[in-house]
């Protein structure tokens, strides 16, 4: 695909081909297997959504260690993976074979996703540690086809989702039972349910970028920040709209214009070739070129797919190349004490000529 490099890898569509292809990664990366231990992860490579497992990537097969819970939900998602039920807890199962092999193995093993005790525990079976390099979160990062679909499908349900929300927006609703009805929406409209907590952040909380919903009334000549995503068949949507209770003041107007124009400017960065920070440096010199650059307090934005933050990470100085096919958020905000806070956030595909929204939610400033 156009724009790639060795920041991340084009994957093609399957379980059985994405361990294909990581399999011709390993001696790249020295080792004679993989230890995958993150469930996203694990999923992606052979299907299996299960809550505890392991999965043995080796030169010529793979293994998914999990236990008799699961039982009947491997055997029938798992694709291209051997299954091997544990007795006696899922970690011991896994040393017994490493230590079957009589020799001392090199493992590719991602320092993120274990504790210091599974890691000894493995060492005294015989293994030898290689980092993993995040090798399958480049893969993740370039969706195929069926990846795509899904993710089209979650943003457009969410999109639905915040249309029928927004008569409920009103004053004297909580910021509680607003975000009910979001996720409430979410699982009518198909969704698995929600990608992360949602978001309802009102009048002076909506300066909290990451703020949880409470009890607190909305109330008029308030901003409303509402955060929300949906998972279909495992894949995320992440999308965020700011509103107004009440005829807005001039400033308030002004303010959300600069982050509208921010956003855009971010999206036009967009275009395989370019670097994630590329697209960053676009949108906060938009703020800049309106003085509010210094309310900018996090990254322009990040990948999206089985995770709701995934590869890259649309922050300063990134230098990961985007690629045709990766999935990214655009979300710049400000956010000023006392005020609120305005954030605007959309999921785009890249595309062989730069990219395309995924959210379809209104954007203009709404004044309900």
């Amino acid at each position: 695909m156009a724009g790639h490099s060795a920041d991340v890898i084009p994957t093609r569509s399957g379980p059985e081909e994405r361990s294909g292809r990581l399999r011709v990664l390993l001696s790249e990366l020295g080792a004679d297997s993989l230890l995958v231990s993150h469930l996203p992860n694990i999923r992606y490579l052979c299907g299996f959504s299960g809550s505890a497992g392991l999965l043995l990537v080796e030169r010529t097969k793979s293994t998914l260690f999990t236990d008799s819970r699961y039982t009947f939900q491997a055997r029938e998602e798992v694709i291209g993976a051997d299954v091997r039920i544990a007795k006696r807890g899922i970690l011991r199962a896994l040393a017994e074979v490493l230590r079957d092999r009589r020799r001392r193995l090199r493992v590719a093993y991602s320092p993120a996703h274990m504790t210091v005790g599974e890691k000894q525990l493995l060492e005294r079976a015989g293994v030898r540690w290689v980092s993993d390099g995040n090798i399958v979160e480049k893969l993740r990062a370039v969706k195929d086809a069926e990846e795509l679909s899904y993710i089209r499908k979650a943003a457009i349900l969410i999109s639905d989702v915040f249309r029928r929300t927004l008569p409920l927006i009103r004053s004297e609703v909580s910021e509680l039972e607003l975000a009910a009805e979001i996720e409430r929406g979410v699982k009518r409209g198909g969704g698995s349910g929600p990608s992360f907590e949602t978001i309802v952040a009102s009048g002076p909380r909506s300066a909290w970028a990451h703020a949880r919903p409470t009890s607190k009334l909305l109330r008029k000549s308030e901003l409303v920040v509402l955060d929300q995503g949906a998972i279909i068949a495992g894949y995320c949507s992440d999308m965020t709209r700011t509103v107004h209770l009440g005829r807005a003041s001039a400033k308030a107007r002004s303010l959300y214009q600069a982050v509208l124009d921010a956003q855009h400017a971010g999206k036009q960065a967009i275009r395989p070739g370019a670097t994630a920070g590329e697209v960053d440096r676009a949108a906060r010199g938009s703020l800049k070129s309106s003085h509010l650059d210094r309310y900018f307090t996090h990254s322009t934005g990040h990948g999206l797919g089985l995770e709701v933050h995934e590869m890259p990470r649309l922050g300063k100085g990134e230098q990961t190349v985007l690629c045709e096919g990766m999935v990214l958020t655009v979300e710049p905000g400000i956010y000023i004490e006392g005020l609120g806070g305005i954030r605007i956030e959309d999921d785009v595909i890249v595309t062989a000529h730069g990219y395309d929204n995924l959210t379809t939610a209104p954007r203009d400033f709404l004044e309900l």
